[in-house]
């Protein structure tokens, strides 16, 4: 089974897509806002697509305050996580940002927030999925 890590600080968030994946897509589903957690579960390749939130607003790593933007950008750069489909979500989505989004931070997909279409997002999680070989 094919899991999904969330990424997403908004536990509210959090569970709604949670319920949509497992419930929609059949997938499995893991959460945490812990960027040391996010790296382990990435290189550990514990999951097979994260969904990123843009904004986190309480993640720190060394020391530093990240958003998504930064994770995103770590796990591109890192080549035992660069093939990880990434993406990217967000509440704060204005004409424009969704292309800076993607430009900056290298991730694979966007999503804005609320989920309206659920279909429609299982969809765009599905479609990033590493086929199954053979």
């Amino acid at each position: 089974m094919r899991t999904v890590l969330i990424v997403e600080d908004d536990l509210v968030n959090a569970r709604v897509f949670s319920k949509i994946l497992t419930k929609r897509g059949g997938l499995n589903v893991k959460h945490t806002e812990n960027v040391e957690e996010v790296m382990q579960i990435a290189q550990a390749g514990e999951a097979d697509v994260i969904l990123m939130d843009v904004s986190l607003s309480r993640s720190v790593y060394q020391g530093k305050a990240v958003d998504g933007i930064k994770i995103t950008q770590m796990l591109k750069a890192d080549p035992k996580t660069s093939y990880l489909p990434i993406i990217l979500v967000t509440a704060h989505a204005m004409a424009g940002d969704k292309e800076a989004f993607l430009e900056q931070s290298g991730a694979d997909g966007y999503i804005s927030k609320p989920v309206v279409d659920h279909q429609e997002f299982v969809d765009q999680i599905a479609a990033l999925l590493p086929k199954d070989e053979g």
